[in-house]
């Protein structure tokens, strides 16, 4: 559930360079999610190719950007089995806090995993 330390340059750099641009309206979507009680634990799964986890937020071609930026959450995860029900504890004891961090959903041909960042500090 931590950062994998297989999040190599390559991921981190293509990651932080689009999340700069659409930090503001996925840390609002965040909220919104939690202010009208839909979830605790927002998910946003990012992909280069179109997937069928989430809603589609944020295209890539809409600020031409390297990733898709869908938004979920954790009981879409648990239905898809995604995440086990009996990993929903240590899911949510690793969820950091959502006013200060991003959880992604990475999927990538080479690379499926949680990654949290942070939202740039304004």
């Amino acid at each position: 559930m931590n950062n994998d330390p297989e999040l190599s340059g390559r991921y981190l750099g293509t990651i932080s360079r689009d999340f700069v641009l659409v930090a503001d309206t996925i840390k609002e979507a965040s909220y919104q999610v939690r202010v009208r009680n839909i979830s605790k634990y927002p998910i946003f799964p990012i992909s280069k190719t179109d997937i069928a986890i989430g809603k589609l937020l944020i295209g890539r071609k809409e600020l031409a950007l390297e990733w898709n930026y869908y938004i979920s959450f954790l009981d879409e995860f648990v239905q898809r089995s995604l995440v086990s029900e009996d990993m929903v504890p240590e899911f949510e004891a690793a969820y950091k806090n959502p006013d200060e961090y991003c959880c992604l959903f990475v999927v990538d041909e080479e690379f499926t995993n949680f990654v949290f960042i942070p939202y740039p500090e304004d």
